[in-house]
């Protein structure tokens, strides 16, 4: 019989990238064992899971989260007995030997489902303020793994672990900087998706004072949905500014190694990309991220001065260039964020986990 491994992962970069990494160490490390996804109809793992190889089984489910409108969360709960029912059909015709939540819609009700009947269990939580399902989750499952000691005191378990925050092989052995790329540059970028409220003040703040601007290069990415407004806003003046303009970034390792400062999101894949590279930025927390998780993020990094946070609603163009100014002048201060940010890093922590998760099937199989 195959031994199969259940991953639910779903809606963004930050929870499918990890989930795909530890996937691909599961491969490397146990070619027979048979990996598949369970995540939702809408979100970004429909895009990227069948594309690395992978199988994904979709739930009737949404969200709960209090950023999102009341009518959403009406339908969500209306979901949730189709959402647990077709879990449990799932795991009754997979039967895995392994059921791991790595964040999204579809952990909650499948992950419980697995829990109450007795399929071995575990969740990866990469924010500093664990999500609502694994803060539920925690009561159940086997045990929970964890990126940031303050995730602690959120979960209902005494089975906490320490973990590392998986990424990208092209992340964690990034190339070599460009020789050909010169001056100070500052790579901003908003996740997958881009970053609106970003966008908008990186561009005034270089169309404000062109002179200033030609200090640096600037590789920015909007997200798809976001490149042509825009684009509209530099107007004719992108051509002679020290913009390099990009809906999408397909080259993150290279992009990462060129860069000299980062302006960026604080979500937990980026957060942990820019752990396994080393790179100093200034975090820019998505104020609707549920339960506040990424200004928790950032915050947990400043007091470790591993990073520099501006919140949305202080964000100006003022503000960004002040710190931008501060950092470029202070060469020793960006060494000093970079050597913090990277002690974050576990190296190979997808294939470290792996191994545990395998530790704990064999375990599981041997009862």
């Amino acid at each position: 019989m195959t031994t199969k491994v259940l991953i639910a992962a779903g809606g963004t970069g930050g929870h499918i990238y990890p989930a795909l990494a530890m996937a691909d160490e599961f491969r490397r490390l146990r070619p027979e064992i048979q990996i598949e996804f369970v995540g939702t109809v809408h979100g970004l793992e429909n895009k990227l899971v069948p594309a690395k190889g992978y199988k994904v089984h979709h739930l009737p489910i949404g969200r709960l989260n209090s950023n999102v409108s009341l009518l959403e969360r009406l339908t969500t709960v209306l979901k949730l007995p189709f959402a647990f029912l077709k879990s449990f059909l799932l795991l009754r015709r997979e039967k895995p030997a392994f059921v791991l939540g790595v964040g999204g819609h579809a952990s909650g009700p499948l992950l419980l489902t697995a829990a109450l009947t007795g399929y071995r269990t575990a969740i990866w939580e990469p924010n500093a303020m664990p999500g609502m399902a694994n803060r539920i989750l925690s009561r159940f499952v086997d045990e929970c793994w964890v990126v940031f000691p303050d995730a602690r005191a959120f979960l209902k378990t005494q089975k906490a672990l320490s973990a590392g925050m998986p990424v990208r092989g092209e992340i964690e052995a990034p190339p070599a900087p460009n020789a050909a790329e010169k001056g100070f540059r500052i790579l901003v970028f908003g996740g997958s998706q881009g970053a609106r409220g970003v966008n908008t003040c990186v561009t005034e703040m270089v169309k404000a004072d062109p002179a200033w601007a030609r200090q640096f290069h600037f590789v920015q990415q909007t997200g798809p949905a976001d490149f042509e407004r825009v684009k509209g806003l530099y107007g004719d003046a992108l051509t002679k500014l020290p913009v390099e303009l990009r809906e999408y970034l397909h080259d993150m390792g290279q992009q990462y190694a060129n860069a000299d400062l980062v302006i960026c999101r604080s979500g937990t894949g980026t957060l942990s990309e820019l752990a396994a590279c080393g790179k100093a930025a200034i975090l820019i927390p998505f104020p609707f991220a549920s339960d506040d998780h990424q200004r928790k993020n950032a915050e947990s990094l400043v007091t470790r001065k591993a990073a520099v946070m501006i919140l949305q609603k202080d964000l100006t163009p003022e503000r960004l260039r002040k710190e931008i100014d501060w950092l470029r002048s202070d060469p020793a201060q960006l060494e000093e964020m970079a050597k913090n940010i990277r002690a974050f890093h576990q190296p190979r922590a997808a294939e470290n986990l792996v191994k545990e998760f395998l530790e704990r099937i064999h375990e599981h199989a041997a009862r």
